[in-house]
Protein backbone atom coordinates (compact mmCIF):
# COMPACT_ATOMS: atom_id res chain seq x y z
CA UNK A 1 0.00 0.00 0.00
CA UNK A 2 1.56 3.39 -0.74
CA UNK A 3 1.82 5.71 1.37
CA UNK A 4 1.96 9.81 2.10
CA UNK A 5 4.82 10.74 4.51
CA UNK A 6 3.37 14.25 6.38
CA UNK A 7 5.00 16.71 8.15
CA UNK A 8 3.89 18.12 11.56
CA UNK A 9 6.72 19.75 13.32
CA UNK A 10 10.05 18.06 13.50
CA UNK A 11 8.21 14.52 13.45
CA UNK A 12 7.55 12.83 10.47
CA UNK A 13 4.90 9.94 10.01
CA UNK A 14 2.95 7.86 7.35
CA UNK A 15 -0.60 8.38 6.60
CA UNK A 16 -2.51 5.68 4.71
CA UNK A 17 -3.96 6.60 1.53
CA UNK A 18 -7.22 5.84 1.07
CA UNK A 19 -8.53 4.37 -1.80
CA UNK A 20 -12.22 4.32 -3.71
CA UNK A 21 -13.50 1.02 -3.39
CA UNK A 22 -14.92 -1.10 -6.63
CA UNK A 23 -18.28 -3.11 -6.59
CA UNK A 24 -18.63 -6.14 -9.06
CA UNK A 25 -21.69 -8.26 -9.28
CA UNK A 26 -20.92 -11.48 -7.46
CA UNK A 27 -20.20 -14.28 -10.53
CA UNK A 28 -21.15 -12.20 -12.97
CA UNK A 29 -17.97 -11.98 -15.60
CA UNK A 30 -17.35 -8.92 -17.97
CA UNK A 31 -18.62 -9.32 -21.45
CA UNK A 32 -15.37 -9.69 -22.48
CA UNK A 33 -14.53 -12.35 -20.63
CA UNK A 34 -17.67 -14.09 -20.51
CA UNK A 35 -17.21 -14.26 -24.60
CA UNK A 36 -13.52 -13.97 -24.65
CA UNK A 37 -14.01 -10.99 -26.83
CA UNK A 38 -13.10 -7.15 -26.62
CA UNK A 39 -16.20 -4.94 -26.38
CA UNK A 40 -17.43 -3.46 -29.74
CA UNK A 41 -18.45 0.09 -30.00
CA UNK A 42 -21.74 0.65 -31.22
CA UNK A 43 -20.44 4.20 -32.27
CA UNK A 44 -17.14 2.76 -33.93
CA UNK A 45 -15.87 4.72 -37.24
CA UNK A 46 -13.69 2.39 -38.21
CA UNK A 47 -14.11 0.86 -42.37
CA UNK A 48 -15.68 -2.23 -41.78
CA UNK A 49 -18.44 -0.58 -39.53
CA UNK A 50 -18.78 2.04 -41.90
CA UNK A 51 -19.59 -0.72 -44.62
CA UNK A 52 -21.85 -2.34 -43.24
CA UNK A 53 -23.70 1.11 -42.37
CA UNK A 54 -23.57 1.55 -46.19
CA UNK A 55 -24.32 -1.71 -47.53
CA UNK A 56 -27.54 -1.82 -44.96
CA UNK A 57 -28.88 1.64 -46.22
CA UNK A 58 -28.46 1.16 -50.48
CA UNK A 59 -31.62 0.29 -51.50
CA UNK A 60 -32.65 -1.32 -55.31
CA UNK A 61 -35.35 1.24 -55.84
CA UNK A 62 -34.83 4.61 -56.72
CA UNK A 63 -35.63 7.36 -54.17
CA UNK A 64 -38.71 8.46 -56.26
CA UNK A 65 -40.13 5.29 -55.78
CA UNK A 66 -39.76 4.08 -52.41
CA UNK A 67 -39.20 6.13 -48.73
CA UNK A 68 -35.01 6.01 -48.29
CA UNK A 69 -35.24 2.77 -45.60
CA UNK A 70 -32.87 5.18 -42.75
CA UNK A 71 -35.78 7.94 -43.58
CA UNK A 72 -38.62 5.37 -42.27
CA UNK A 73 -40.38 5.48 -38.99
CA UNK A 74 -40.06 2.87 -36.40
CA UNK A 75 -43.59 3.20 -34.91
CA UNK A 76 -46.91 3.24 -36.02
CA UNK A 77 -48.03 5.97 -38.85
CA UNK A 78 -49.59 9.00 -37.53
CA UNK A 79 -53.38 8.42 -37.14
CA UNK A 80 -55.40 11.20 -39.36
CA UNK A 81 -58.25 13.13 -37.33
CA UNK A 82 -60.52 12.23 -40.56
CA UNK A 83 -60.34 8.00 -41.87
CA UNK A 84 -60.49 10.21 -45.80
CA UNK A 85 -57.72 11.98 -44.79
CA UNK A 86 -55.23 9.20 -44.29
CA UNK A 87 -54.67 8.37 -47.99
CA UNK A 88 -54.21 10.24 -50.78
CA UNK A 89 -53.32 8.29 -53.90
CA UNK A 90 -50.82 9.63 -56.15
CA UNK A 91 -49.06 8.77 -59.84
CA UNK A 92 -46.73 6.37 -60.21
CA UNK A 93 -46.80 5.39 -64.06
CA UNK A 94 -43.76 6.54 -65.12
CA UNK A 95 -45.41 6.91 -69.09
CA UNK A 96 -47.81 8.97 -67.76
CA UNK A 97 -45.21 11.91 -66.35
CA UNK A 98 -43.48 11.65 -69.49
CA UNK A 99 -46.59 12.26 -71.41
CA UNK A 100 -47.16 15.08 -68.96
CA UNK A 101 -43.62 16.77 -69.78
CA UNK A 102 -44.33 16.17 -73.27
CA UNK A 103 -47.26 18.53 -73.15
CA UNK A 104 -45.15 20.90 -71.01
CA UNK A 105 -41.63 20.85 -72.90
CA UNK A 106 -43.16 20.19 -76.22
CA UNK A 107 -41.91 17.12 -78.46
CA UNK A 108 -38.72 14.52 -76.80
CA UNK A 109 -39.95 16.95 -73.73
CA UNK A 110 -39.57 13.56 -71.73
CA UNK A 111 -35.43 13.39 -73.13
CA UNK A 112 -34.62 16.25 -71.06
CA UNK A 113 -34.37 15.66 -67.55
CA UNK A 114 -33.22 12.12 -65.64
CA UNK A 115 -35.88 9.94 -64.66
CA UNK A 116 -35.16 10.91 -60.88
CA UNK A 117 -34.94 14.88 -61.58
CA UNK A 118 -38.65 14.47 -63.43
CA UNK A 119 -40.04 13.20 -60.24
CA UNK A 120 -38.39 15.88 -58.16
CA UNK A 121 -40.02 18.20 -59.65
CA UNK A 122 -43.65 17.46 -59.54
CA UNK A 123 -43.10 16.31 -55.95
CA UNK A 124 -44.02 18.58 -53.37
CA UNK A 125 -42.82 18.70 -49.68
CA UNK A 126 -46.48 17.34 -48.23
CA UNK A 127 -46.10 13.80 -50.15
CA UNK A 128 -44.37 11.15 -47.91
CA UNK A 129 -43.12 14.07 -45.54
CA UNK A 130 -40.80 15.38 -47.92
CA UNK A 131 -38.60 12.19 -47.20
CA UNK A 132 -38.52 11.54 -51.69
CA UNK A 133 -37.42 14.86 -52.00
CA UNK A 134 -39.22 17.80 -53.07
CA UNK A 135 -39.27 20.73 -55.69
CA UNK A 136 -38.83 24.08 -52.97
CA UNK A 137 -35.02 24.61 -54.20
CA UNK A 138 -35.93 23.77 -58.14
CA UNK A 139 -39.44 26.31 -58.08
CA UNK A 140 -37.38 28.78 -56.74
CA UNK A 141 -34.81 28.96 -59.28
CA UNK A 142 -37.67 28.82 -62.24
CA UNK A 143 -39.87 31.39 -60.80
CA UNK A 144 -36.62 33.79 -61.34
CA UNK A 145 -36.12 32.58 -64.88
CA UNK A 146 -39.14 32.76 -65.89
CA UNK A 147 -39.74 36.46 -64.02
CA UNK A 148 -36.24 37.88 -65.67
CA UNK A 149 -37.99 36.82 -69.50
CA UNK A 150 -41.08 38.25 -68.53
CA UNK A 151 -39.27 41.75 -67.08
CA UNK A 152 -37.23 41.63 -70.59
CA UNK A 153 -40.32 41.32 -72.95
CA UNK A 154 -41.84 44.11 -70.99
CA UNK A 155 -38.84 46.10 -71.55
CA UNK A 156 -38.63 45.56 -75.02
CA UNK A 157 -42.22 45.95 -75.86
CA UNK A 158 -43.27 48.52 -73.70
CA UNK A 159 -45.64 50.98 -75.51
CA UNK A 160 -46.45 53.16 -73.04
CA UNK A 161 -45.76 56.97 -73.58
CA UNK A 162 -43.54 58.11 -70.64
CA UNK A 163 -44.74 60.65 -68.70
CA UNK A 164 -43.41 64.35 -69.77
CA UNK A 165 -40.56 65.69 -68.28
CA UNK A 166 -41.14 68.91 -66.37
CA UNK A 167 -38.84 71.37 -66.29
CA UNK A 168 -35.46 71.64 -64.05
CA UNK A 169 -35.01 74.79 -61.59
CA UNK A 170 -31.39 74.19 -62.01
CA UNK A 171 -31.66 74.11 -66.21
CA UNK A 172 -30.62 70.46 -65.98
CA UNK A 173 -31.53 67.57 -68.65
CA UNK A 174 -32.50 64.04 -67.54
CA UNK A 175 -30.46 61.31 -69.53
CA UNK A 176 -32.21 59.66 -72.14
CA UNK A 177 -31.65 56.76 -73.84
CA UNK A 178 -32.85 54.34 -76.50
CA UNK A 179 -32.98 51.43 -73.87
CA UNK A 180 -34.49 53.10 -71.85
CA UNK A 181 -37.83 53.94 -73.39
CA UNK A 182 -39.66 51.43 -72.29
CA UNK A 183 -38.61 51.68 -68.81
CA UNK A 184 -42.31 53.30 -68.12
CA UNK A 185 -44.00 50.10 -68.89
CA UNK A 186 -42.02 47.57 -66.86
CA UNK A 187 -43.84 47.79 -63.24
CA UNK A 188 -44.19 45.48 -60.61
CA UNK A 189 -48.17 45.71 -61.02
CA UNK A 190 -47.93 44.82 -64.58
CA UNK A 191 -45.27 42.04 -64.25
CA UNK A 192 -47.55 40.37 -61.14
CA UNK A 193 -50.73 40.29 -63.37
CA UNK A 194 -49.34 38.37 -66.13
CA UNK A 195 -47.46 36.13 -63.67
CA UNK A 196 -50.51 35.86 -61.56
CA UNK A 197 -51.08 32.20 -60.03
CA UNK A 198 -54.63 31.41 -61.09
CA UNK A 199 -53.37 32.18 -64.72
CA UNK A 200 -49.89 30.20 -63.98
CA UNK A 201 -52.28 27.07 -62.09
CA UNK A 202 -54.71 27.12 -65.05
CA UNK A 203 -52.02 27.03 -67.38
CA UNK A 204 -50.28 24.02 -65.22
CA UNK A 205 -53.87 22.14 -65.43
CA UNK A 206 -53.80 22.59 -69.40
CA UNK A 207 -50.43 20.86 -69.60
CA UNK A 208 -52.25 18.09 -67.00
CA UNK A 209 -49.78 18.43 -64.34
CA UNK A 210 -52.45 17.94 -61.85
CA UNK A 211 -53.01 14.34 -62.98
CA UNK A 212 -49.15 13.58 -61.99
CA UNK A 213 -48.14 16.15 -59.56
CA UNK A 214 -46.63 14.26 -56.11
CA UNK A 215 -48.53 15.95 -52.84
CA UNK A 216 -51.05 15.13 -49.96
CA UNK A 217 -53.85 17.88 -50.42
CA UNK A 218 -55.08 18.97 -46.27
CA UNK A 219 -58.88 18.65 -48.06
CA UNK A 220 -58.74 15.62 -49.90
CA UNK A 221 -62.41 16.74 -51.06
CA UNK A 222 -61.23 20.75 -51.63
CA UNK A 223 -58.41 21.19 -53.73
CA UNK A 224 -58.72 25.29 -53.98
CA UNK A 225 -58.98 25.27 -50.33
CA UNK A 226 -55.83 23.04 -50.38
CA UNK A 227 -53.48 25.67 -52.30
CA UNK A 228 -53.37 23.95 -55.41
CA UNK A 229 -52.89 27.09 -56.94
CA UNK A 230 -49.73 27.36 -55.63
CA UNK A 231 -48.68 23.89 -55.85
CA UNK A 232 -49.44 24.01 -59.48
CA UNK A 233 -47.14 27.20 -60.06
CA UNK A 234 -44.69 25.41 -58.40
CA UNK A 235 -44.41 22.63 -60.26
CA UNK A 236 -44.49 24.37 -63.34
CA UNK A 237 -41.68 26.90 -62.26
CA UNK A 238 -39.69 23.64 -60.87
CA UNK A 239 -39.56 22.02 -64.14
CA UNK A 240 -38.01 25.39 -65.50
CA UNK A 241 -35.56 25.09 -63.07
CA UNK A 242 -34.86 21.51 -63.13
CA UNK A 243 -34.00 22.40 -66.93
CA UNK A 244 -32.07 25.18 -66.21
CA UNK A 245 -29.26 23.13 -64.07
CA UNK A 246 -29.24 19.97 -66.85
CA UNK A 247 -29.34 22.12 -70.06
CA UNK A 248 -28.39 25.29 -69.22
CA UNK A 249 -29.85 28.80 -69.18
CA UNK A 250 -30.25 29.10 -72.57
CA UNK A 251 -33.01 26.38 -73.05
CA UNK A 252 -34.10 27.32 -69.95
CA UNK A 253 -34.88 30.71 -71.35
CA UNK A 254 -36.53 29.37 -74.53
CA UNK A 255 -39.06 27.04 -72.37
CA UNK A 256 -40.06 30.07 -70.43
CA UNK A 257 -40.63 32.06 -73.22
CA UNK A 258 -41.76 30.06 -75.27
CA UNK A 259 -44.16 27.52 -73.01
CA UNK A 260 -45.05 29.56 -70.32
CA UNK A 261 -44.71 33.53 -71.27
CA UNK A 262 -46.40 33.32 -74.65
CA UNK A 263 -49.53 31.31 -73.66
CA UNK A 264 -49.84 33.78 -70.93
CA UNK A 265 -50.01 36.51 -73.51
CA UNK A 266 -46.34 37.93 -73.83
CA UNK A 267 -45.29 36.73 -77.02
CA UNK A 268 -42.74 38.43 -79.62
Amino acid sequence: MSRVAARSGHRFFALPVRRRPTYAPIGLKPPSQAQGQPLSNPFSTSPSQQQDDLTSSISEEPRWKVTPPRMRTGGAPNRAYRPEHAEFQVNEDPEKLDRAYIRVLGNDGDQLLTDEVKWLAVTHKSFDHGRRGFNDRLAYLGRRIVELQASLHMLAASTTTPEPIRPDELGREAFKHPALEGLAGLTQTRKQAVLDKKRTAQLADKYGLVSVMRWKPKLPGNFEGSGIDVILTQALYAIVGAISLQKGGEVANRIARERILAPLGLRG
